[in-house]
This record gives C-alpha cells, structure tokens and sequence, in this order.
C-alpha cells in the first residue's frame, strides 16, 4: 500500500534528519492505514497506536495523544475491551478544559458516552 510507503519514509527521514515532532502522528496513521488492510494483524495495529501514545506522552503533545487514545480505545472496544478503553481515554479527556467543539474531542467526548453505555442484553440472556 503506497500510504505505508509513505509513512516509512517519512519516519526514517524523521529519524536522520532528528526531526520527531510528528512521529506519534505517524505511527497513529500507520495503525490506521494497517486496520484497513484486508486481513488486518491487530496485534501490529494496536502496537502502533500504543507506540503513537507512548511517543506522543513523551514529547507532551497532548492533541496527539488524544487521537492515539481515540484511536485505540476504539480497537480496544471492538475486541470487547470496553474497561481497558474507557480507563486509557477518560483521563486524557479530562484533561482538556478548553476546545470541546473540535473533532477531536467530540470524537473522544462520542467514544467515551458509547464506552459508558450499560452492555446490550442477548436474546435469551437473563
């Protein structure tokens, strides 16, 4: 896929020119690009997410570690890991006092009210 080409050569090019003030926003897109192939390897993916985050904590970018939460949270509650997500995503939200009419935040603030949500009851289930 020319987008994963992309991005490697973007992060190698980060990497000799020492310039990483975008890295945790590539690897995010990385995981996004991968969650897109055809058959997925979601350990890679969420590795990326998780890298995004890590990387984005480091550098204290806070806009970029919301997007890398948003975007794993969401993988971590497709895979039925809905505690797991609303523990990583709640904190970063509350951090923000300012700015709730950005995407961003809107899709973190959506994300976390479906997080909350009491779990639907199966046909059947008592």
């Amino acid at each position: 896929m020319e987008g994963l080409q992309t991005l490697a050569a973007a992060l190698t090019t980060a990497e000799t020119s020492c310039a990483h003030w975008a890295d945790a926003e590539l690897h995010r897109l990385r995981g996004d690009l991968l969650g897109r192939l055809p058959s997925p390897d979601w350990t890679e993916v969420e590795s990326c997410f998780r890298e995004a985050l890590k990387v984005a904590q480091e550098q204290g970018t806070r806009g970029f570690e919301l997007r890398a939460a948003v975007d794993l949270a969401r993988l971590l509650s497709a895979q039925q890991r809905q505690t797991e997500a609303r523990e990583l995503l709640a904190p970063i939200y509350g951090w923000f006092t300012e700015g709730f009419d950005t995407p961003d935040l809107q899709q973190a603030q959506a994300l976390l009210k479906t997080l909350d949500a009491p779990p639907l009851k199966r046909r059947g289930a008592r």
